[in-house]
């Protein structure tokens, strides 16, 4: 089985952590310490905040910043729209935004949001018999 490890860099780690721990993710304490948290959305999963700092210390160059430019869009499927809306909503009330408006193409759904720092995320169900093809 692979693993997906997406590397994220915050501003706030206390921030970040209370956004990410809002949507309901469960943190992996051995992997975190003061300037780095381990959010566990799935088994194989995860996504590592990491201060800017901290982040700096594994690539080359400036660290961009997701507030002013999107660099890349994080898609986590749903089970449901219900559960799109449901993880949309969690997003706003723990400090996310809102970023496109949701798209509803009749066999998938989705919504849109960014974490405190700009990092966009999209919550994405597709109908699982349009899929089986």
């Amino acid at each position: 089985m692979r693993h997906i490890f997406v590397n994220l860099p915050v501003t706030d780690l206390a921030r970040a952590k209370a956004f990410y721990g809002g949507l309901g993710f469960a943190f992996n304490e051995q992997f975190s310490d003061e300037r780095t948290a381990s959010v566990v959305i799935e088994e194989n999963i995860v996504v590592m905040l990491l201060t800017r700092d901290r982040f700096a210390d594994f690539v080359p160059g400036t660290v961009g910043d997701p507030a002013q430019a999107t660099s890349v869009l994080n898609g986590l499927s749903a089970s449901s729209r219900e559960e799109v809306d449901e993880l949309h909503a969690r997003a706003i009330a723990s400090g996310g935004k809102p970023w496109q408006p949701a798209q509803d193409h009749g066999f998938m759904y989705g919504t849109s949001f960014t974490d405190p720092d700009g990092n966009v995320w999209e919550a994405i169900w597709m109908d699982p018999a349009a899929v089986a093809g």
